[in-house]
């Protein structure tokens, strides 16, 4: 059983985890411990705070368990405190998005899971690396505000409201507050890079004659509007307030945004166009703003329904042979290529569909469930079971990588992500069979005596590996594993909205761990 106490009955497990997360609607006591030797939430348990789950279930959840355990113990053996792994070389990594600093990336990014998951000691082990070693004065080279914001003060934020450990607050707040430099531009849309130890910011020389990125600067709203709540403190919610007014106010070319926009003139860059990198997260966070304020926020909502409204008509394509796939435009002349990070539609459009009905509502489900299919054919297509980079619906291939930069696979979780969300909302279980299939091929395939790898081609007998563990692997892959095979009742969707990066946050007014600050 692991970190977690049960018992048989009727053939079936009664789980009762440790952690704050298998919670009643009204749990008999809130208290923390902030103290570094006991960091967990003491929660009291009533008879309804069990999860009835059947042994093949718990039977495929420790075996996730026992993936992140052999994860993480090769990054705490071969790279602690380093940012990510090499598990062929058995040392650790420095992903280039975090310039050429050792920011325990792992770490940051590993912890909530660590709890959600029970395992008590290397979540002990990891906060008290955050409490003791985090030193943000060390911090000299410019990194991604995006990557930084939802790895790390999503990380952060995650585990103070699982947990209610002040330290984890008070670094989220100190790591956001570099990072409020990027947005002293012209428009106060803020830069993509930042200097820690200087202030200046910059964006990336082939970003469209110096643009931001819409993936980027709109992937912020989630962790900055509830720093706020939790800190006392507005300026973060202001900062993410005015770039959503900015792209209200701003002309839509056929009412789609465009990746790329000037910071400095406050104009569009290229029309290029994508469900998938350089766009992505930015829909996924508009219908996210309006579930985290309890579907308050309704301009969010309003502007989620009008962007994918736009998407359907001009980007929603079904090839010859039935699947259905974004295409990407540039310059209005679609490319028939879907991203791997595109398939996190799939649960996004079924979320919007499930939290509220309307006339869009069976259109959205219709699309969640096509989608997600799509993305699982993707990995069906490849000789590992593992899906590419990017797959094309062109010259008589469907759902396969033409080119070989497209085809290899770096343990990302998008399909994953949207089996879970599909899962919880249909309860088809097909998505938990999908589910299993790609555990087995990470086994198979992916898994080496110093932890996890990513392959450089996917349809490849004998695929050559990287030698990368990414940290979204254990923040985001196993996460979304271990829950797809959990109870509804374990980070509930009706409380809990999920960041990019697979951090919970919590819903407020309905979620007893959102922590709000009192004047």
């Amino acid at each position: 059983m692991g970190k977690a106490g049960g018992a048989m009955l009727g053939g079936t497990l009664i789980v009762m985890a440790w952690t704050g997360v298998y919670f009643s609607r009204h749990p008999r006591s809130l208290e923390h411990d902030t103290t570094a030797h006991n960091v967990t939430s003491s929660l009291y348990y009533a008879v309804d705070d069990v999860n009835v789950t059947t042994d093949m279930d718990v039977a495929r959840r420790e075996k996730i368990v026992e993936m992140m355990k052999h994860a993480w113990d090769n990054y705490v053996r071969y790279a602690w405190g380093k940012n990510e792994l090499k598990p062929l070389s058995k040392r650790g990594h420095g992903a280039s998005i975090f310039g050429n600093m050792q920011l325990g990336a792992t770490i940051l990014d590993g912890l909530d899971t660590l709890y959600i998951m029970g395992l008590k000691d290397e979540f002990k082990q990891a906060r008290d690396w955050v409490a003791n070693e985090l030193n943000l004065e060390l911090m000299t080279s410019d990194v991604s505000v995006f990557e930084v914001n939802i790895r790390f003060v999503g990380g952060l934020l995650a585990c103070f409201a699982l947990t209610g450990d002040v330290v984890f607050r008070d670094k989220a707040q100190q790591i956001a507050d570099k990072l409020l430099p990027a947005f002293d531009t012209p428009t106060g849309i803020p830069n993509a890079l930042v200097n820690f130890k200087t202030g200046l910011s910059k964006n990336y020389g082939w970003a469209s004659g110096g643009s931001s990125i819409l993936s980027e600067f709109g992937t912020l709203h989630l962790e900055m509007a509830y720093l706020s709540d939790v800190t006392g403190k507005p300026i973060y919610r202001t900062k993410v307030d005015h770039i959503r007014k900015v792209l209200r106010e701003m002309e839509k070319p056929n009412g789609l945004y465009p990746n790329y926009l000037n910071p400095k003139t406050g104009k569009w860059g290229q029309h290029h166009m994508s469900m998938g990198a350089l766009g992505d997260s930015f829909y996924e966070y508009l219908l996210k703003a309006w579930l985290q304020t309890n579907k308050e926020d309704n301009e969010a909502r309003q502007m989620f329904d009008d962007a994918m409204q736009a998407v359907f008509h001009h980007m929603l394509h079904t090839s010859p042979g039935g699947l259905m796939y974004f295409v990407e435009l540039k310059f209005d002349r679609p490319e028939h290529k879907m991203d791997h990070l595109s398939c996190f539609a799939g649960g996004l459009l079924g979320l919007a569909s499930k939290t509220l009905k309307n006339e869009l509502s069976p259109k959205y489900m219709e699309v969640a469930d096509a989608i997600t299919n799509t993305c699982h054919e993707s990995y069906d297509r490849s000789y590992t079971k593992l899906g590419p980079e990017a797959f094309r619906f062109t010259e008589g291939a469907e759902a396969r990588a033409l080119k070989s930069s497209e085809k290899y696979y770096i343990l990302r979780p998008e399909v994953i992500e949207s089996y879970f969300i599909m899962y919880r909302i249909t309860k088809d279980p097909k998505y938990r069979e999908w589910g299993w299939e790609a555990v087995q091929a990470l086994e198979k395939y992916c898994r080496v005596p110093g932890g996890y790898t990513g392959l450089k081609n996917v349809y490849s007998q004998e695929p050559q590996q990287d030698d990368v563990q990414q940290s979204f692997f254990l923040a985001e892959t196993l996460k979304y594993l271990y829950l797809l095979f959990s109870d509804d009742s374990l980070i509930s969707l009706d409380e809990w909205v999920f960041n990019t990066e697979a951090h919970p946050l919590p819903i407020k007014g309905v979620n007893p761990f959102y922590r709000e600050s009192i004047p």
